[in-house]
């Protein structure tokens, strides 16, 4: 199973912010949208970081609520790991496991495509076994 397989699935769509936006605007619309993190990109399209819930009570625990004021930029993780189409779910649960990070954009000759979570991840797994176990039954029914 490859990461485009779960992106045809459950769609390219990417939610991203600017750097200059405030925190509070990526609070609002982490929340509005239901997702766990954001992408940060500049006007080019290209990742500058990425804001997960875990970065925002990180840095609200150290510096208080006065930080919901301050851009994106100053919180983001800057470091953004990312994968191709082509990788293998293996291969990136491997990449999230050590990297310790739940969310891993996507990216095709420098262009971002999707952005998979390890929620994405697990709920694939669970699919693929559930299909194992059905042709499992309807085999051991024929034999």
């Amino acid at each position: 199973m490859t990461v485009r397989s779960i992106l045809d699935s459950k769609g390219h769509q990417v939610e991203s912010i600017q750097p200059g936006a405030t925190l509070s605007d990526a609070v609002r619309l982490l929340g509005e949208k239901k997702i766990g993190a954001v992408l940060v990109l500049n006007m080019a399209g290209h990742i500058e970081g990425i804001l997960s819930e875990r970065d925002i009570v990180r840095v609200l625990s150290e510096r208080g609520a006065g930080v919901l004021d301050e851009p994106v930029s100053a919180v983001m993780t800057r470091k953004v790991v990312s994968c191709r189409p082509a990788d293998t779910v293996a291969a990136i649960m491997e990449m999230m496991t050590i990297g310790k990070f739940r969310h891993l954009p996507v990216v095709e000759e420098g262009r971002v495509v999707g952005l998979i979570s390890i929620g994405d991840i697990v709920k694939r797994r669970v699919q693929e076994y559930e299909r194992e176990q059905e042709a499992l039954r309807d085999y051991i029914k024929t034999a």
